[in-house]
């Protein structure tokens, strides 16, 4: 289980785990004993705490079995048990991997157990890995870049015009959802020459590009026997300093992912 495997990851990052669902203590009980699990289960039967939370999963139909789950996700709750961020996918089908949503909170970096890849280009250095090594239909996981320019150096924010920005682009392929890559704040840069403001990163950054198996069933056919994914991408950007630009770059990207059914065993309790 992806959350099991993170949990020396988390703790260093000072966090502990608990789990929630609608499953009843005698089913949670034989799932941690097959699957190995050590972090707390809690069985909120009813969906008493999942419906406070206001989470309980209106799609699902009252005469339906699985009536009271609630909607995937996860919650970040700090010292004080406040609640400091949330993470949530409105399809019960998909699940964010936990190290996806640290990544994007700057959390734990290139410390995450995948291989991560060096890039010196053209005025900037990249590492880039990937966030998991594992994902089922339905996972949602990241690609991310930390990107750090030359000294002296900028590239323009994505939504810069006038200028060539920063881009992350993906090859589509079947089976592979794509959202949009998720960019941080860019820094003001006064342009004295041009008397003129542009967005900018001029010092260490990061661009986190969420992914997903597709879960449907018209993507079976192109998972059918896989046992992993090749996915492929670009980075492109023009780097500048106080005085002049430099020749437009494109760095090309790949990234590895293993691949698995879905657990789908039913435990044998009644």
């Amino acid at each position: 289980m992806e959350l099991q495997g993170r949990l020396d990851a988390l703790k260093r990052e000072g966090l502990g785990l608990v789990a929630v669902s609608y499953d009843p203590v005698p089913t949670l009980a034989d799932f941690a004993t097959r699957r190995g699990i050590t972090f707390p289960l809690l069985s909120d039967a009813g969906s008493a705490i999942i419906t406070q939370y206001g989470i309980l999963n209106t799609t699902v139909a009252a005469t339906n079995p699985t009536y009271g789950i609630p909607f995937p996700g996860t919650f970040i709750v700090d010292a004080k048990g406040m609640v400091t961020s949330r993470h949530f996918e409105s399809a019960y089908q998909e699940r964010d991997t936990i190290t996806s949503v640290m990544v994007k909170l700057g959390k734990l970096g290139s410390s995450v157990d995948t291989t991560a890849t060096k890039i010196s280009a053209p005025n900037l250095t990249a590492t880039t890995y990937i966030t998991d090594r594992i994902a089922a239909p339905g996972t949602h996981f990241s690609v991310v870049l930390d990107i750090v320019p030359g000294p002296r150096v900028h590239v323009y924010a994505p939504e810069v015009t006038g200028y060539k920005p920063l881009a992350l682009t993906m090859q589509p392929q079947p089976a592979l959802v794509i959202r949009a890559p998720q960019f941080p704040r860019a820094e003001d840069y006064f342009f004295k020459p041009l008397n003129e403001h542009v967005a900018v990163y001029q010092h260490a950054f990061r661009v986190v590009q969420d992914l997903e198996i597709d879960p449907s069933p018209q993507a079976a056919a192109a998972l059918k026997d896989r046992t992993e994914m090749v996915i492929t991408g670009a980075l492109s950007y023009q780097a500048c300093n106080d005085t002049l630009c430099f020749t437009p770059q494109s760095v090309p990207l790949t990234w590895t992912i293993g691949l698995r059914a879905l657990d789908r065993d039913r435990t044998s309790v009644k």
